[in-house]
């Protein structure tokens, strides 16, 4: 039984140290976090990670209301970037 258990550890240590390799992390869990970005002269929440956009808007404000009720939702971050892209606040709704 001691074999396979070390086998199985073996090979699942392989599997991480290629996945390192590669840039992918095993234990990297996808957040929640909406962005409120410029996008085509208007506004956009964005979940991070993503390059599609979950909503367009014509004004910031609109914006950031839909990324405020997403992020109470799943209790995560509004991060709000300026019409440069820098970001310009953060407002987190994550339980501690």
């Amino acid at each position: 039984m001691s074999n396979k258990n070390s086998l199985a550890k073996a090979i699942q240590q392989l599997i991480e140290a290629i996945l390192k390799a590669l840039g992918h992390s095993t234990y990297k869990k996808r957040t929640w976090h909406q962005h409120v970005v410029p996008y085509q002269g208007d506004w956009a929440v964005r979940r991070e990670g993503n390059q599609r956009i979950t909503s367009k808007h014509r004004k910031q404000s609109a914006a950031i209301r839909k990324a405020k009720t997403l992020a109470k939702r799943y209790k995560a971050d509004v991060i709000i970037h300026r019409e440069t892209g820098g970001i310009r606040d953060r407002i987190s709704y994550q339980e501690n």
